[in-house]
């Protein structure tokens, strides 16, 4: 059997990582995601926002450890993988924060692929910011356009999570790839 990496994916605020926890709740493999160790790591060197300060390093940063993930996923003994954001996110946030990149990046997105994506919308209710999410609704909701189109040409269809519960919404992915 293939195994399947699947991507949850979204704005800022849309219910990614709650998503990812129901599924792990459920017996289901996750990788989380890992743009906060970075920020954290970056803070203990006395970078209070490498994003912001050094978004090229970042961004390089968060790239290598989205291929780990991706090859660790290839590693993992069973059929589907759900992965919090995929390597298009990268591009996607450069693109919103128009930041120049290398080939480096768009070369690492036709090279590491997934099998589905699922894509989150902006949603005002439950969004909610915090120390690492500095972003106002608005913010959110155009990095989310980015990120759908990012994944677009990359050749994906993202597939769009209603707006319902968590255990709803956990369900809509589950009946999507059964």
């Amino acid at each position: 059997m293939k195994k399947q990496k699947i991507v949850i994916t979204g704005g800022p605020g849309t219910g990614k990582s709650s998503i990812i926890r129901q599924l792990e709740k459920h017996g289901h493999e996750c990788l989380h995601e890992i743009s906060r160790q970075v920020t954290l790591e970056a803070q203990k060197q006395g970078i209070a926002q490498l994003f912001l300060e050094k978004p090229v390093l970042f961004s390089e940063k968060l790239l290598e450890g989205r291929k780990i993930q991706h090859r660790e996923a290839d590693m993992i003994p069973t059929s589907t993988i759900f992965i919090d954001r995929g390597i298009p996110d990268v591009l996607a946030y450069m693109d919103y924060f128009k930041t120049e990149y290398s080939t480096y990046f768009t070369d690492a997105c036709t090279e590491y692929t997934y099998d589905k994506i699922f894509f989150l919308p902006p949603w005002e209710e439950i969004y909610q910011s915090d120390n690492e999410r500095y972003e106002s609704f608005k913010e959110a909701s155009l990095i989310s356009k980015y990120l759908f189109e990012t994944y677009k040409t990359y050749g994906y269809n993202p597939i769009e999570v209603p707006k319902t519960s968590i255990i709803e919404r956990t369900q809509f992915i589950l009946n999507q790839i059964e």
